[in-house]
């Protein structure tokens, strides 16, 4: 029986890890290398880590605390930061990171993914997709940690990234970041149906049940999320957690 990735995604901010709300009000949940200590004792399928103002301050994520994480992480994990060069793309893989992700560059550079792709494979490069809604209702492409409007559709961003060998795609709502309100499907469904490579969900989920719904009903390939894996209760308390395997099974058979 196929199980889809579950896949925690975990904030950077300088040097501590960070949860946001609609990519805003960022709150300090704790230390990357312990949660990655609990994670490996939880056995999560893969992380995720995204440098959160890397961008912002024209930087690329810290290629030392990659190494840390490296060093520590018994699953697969995936980086993102302001990563705007392949002598970047490379330092990021030889220091443990199994992909790269990347965001605001793919849609200002797309020479970058195709050259990338093409030296390290596609299954290294990941392009992550932010979107926010108009006022209308309409999905726009977002960059620059959603400041930016693109105004390019999600699914034609997707399509075209893909065409130039993206292995992977997260696509992500800013609307339901942090919300812990589900995922918005449309918006899922709508990406998987336009390509052919893994989608990743991401934004909004706030229970298993929310896990279930963006692979059953927006079709998506692997759920990631972050709130969920780190709060627990009504008041949010800091607490890094993940379902345990048999969980993962009942919750998809």
């Amino acid at each position: 029986m196929f199980i889809p990735r579950i896949i925690p995604i975990l904030l950077l901010k300088g040097k501590g890890l960070v949860k946001t709300v609609k990519f805003k009000e960022p709150k300090y949940i704790g230390d990357p290398i312990n949660a990655v200590k609990i994670f490996n004792d939880l056995k999560a399928d893969e992380l995720i880590f995204l440098d959160i103002t890397a961008t912002k301050e024209k930087r690329c994520v810290s290629v030392e605390l990659i190494k840390d994480i490296g060093d520590e992480a018994f699953m697969p994990f995936g980086v993102g930061g302001g990563i705007s060069t392949i002598g970047q793309i490379e330092q990021i893989l030889k220091a443990g990171a199994e992909k790269v992700i990347i965001n605001t560059n793919a849609i200002i550079n797309p020479a970058l993914i195709e050259q990338a792709a093409k030296i390290f494979g596609s299954q290294s490069i990941v392009v992550s997709i932010d979107v926010k809604k108009s006022f209308l209702g309409k999905f726009k492409v977002v960059i620059k940690d959603g400041t930016e409007n693109t105004k390019l559709n999600p699914a034609d961003a997707a399509k075209r990234v893909e065409d130039l060998g993206v292995g992977e795609i997260i696509i992500n709502s800013i609307d339901n970041d942090g919300t812990m309100n589900g995922y918005d499907l449309k918006l899922i469904k709508s990406i998987v149906e336009h390509v052919s490579v893994p989608v990743v969900a991401c934004g909004g989920a706030g229970n298993l049940a929310h896990l279930k719904d963006a692979y059953t009903s927006g079709n998506a390939h692997s759920m990631a999320a972050g709130s969920i894996f780190v709060f627990h209760g009504p008041r949010r308390a800091v607490l890094v957690n993940y379902p345990s395997k048999m969980e993962i099974i009942k919750l998809f058979n």
